[in-house]
């Protein structure tokens, strides 16, 4: 025998069902738009720039909403989502083939103004592009998110010794790269 109220019952659970996205679907949204801007930064540092760097971001968000259940604490969110960040930009760092990285132009450069400082500019992003993956990444939460180490090694998912060792490693090899611009005239100090 059948209730009555068995498809009152049904609409509220579907009712309920829906509330419940619809507030799930509000808290993503406040919590991704507020995080979207810096991951961008992020994303556009390690990837150099471009649609690559937006098309990292919207998969690291559709990741997160598709993972937001494994978030336990909300207030750990930019931790949760930069990491998700990272790990989509090394992703597609490791997937780039020296076949799809850009051509350098062989043309000679123009002798830099000594008051323009777009040729340092040039020279540290040139530098930059040679790091490794996971060195681009420790230096863009270091340097550009200003994170400490602990935070680093929270959002990378590796040791606070490993994310030092990254960083010394990868400002050593982007002081080699700079000095190596300068001497041939890259840019000028």
């Amino acid at each position: 025998m059948t209730s009555l109220n068995e498809p009152a019952e049904s609409q509220l659970a579907s009712r309920e069902s829906k509330d419940s996205l619809g507030s799930r679907q509000a808290v993503f949204g406040r919590l991704t738009d507020q995080r979207l801007d810096r991951a961008y930064r992020l994303a556009a540092t390690v990837l150099d720039g471009g649609p690559e760097a937006q098309d990292a971001v919207h998969d690291a968000a559709v990741q997160a909403w598709l993972r937001w259940a494994s978030l336990r604490d909300q207030d750990r969110f930019d931790s949760w989502f930069d990491r998700i960040v990272v790990n989509e930009c090394r992703d597609r760092l490791r997937h780039n083939t020296t076949a799809n990285r850009r051509i350098v132009d062989l043309a000679p450069e123009p002798l830099p103004d000594p008051d323009d400082r777009t040729g340092q500019i040039d020279a540290l992003r040139r530098a930059i592009r040679t790091l490794s993956a996971d060195h681009r990444i420790v230096i863009a939460l270091r340097f550009l998110e200003d994170l400490p180490v602990d935070e680093i090694a929270t959002r990378t998912g590796v040791r606070a010794g490993t994310v030092k060792s990254r960083i010394h490693y990868a400002l050593r090899q982007l002081r080699a790269a700079y000095e190596a611009a300068e001497r041939s005239g890259g840019s000028d100090r």
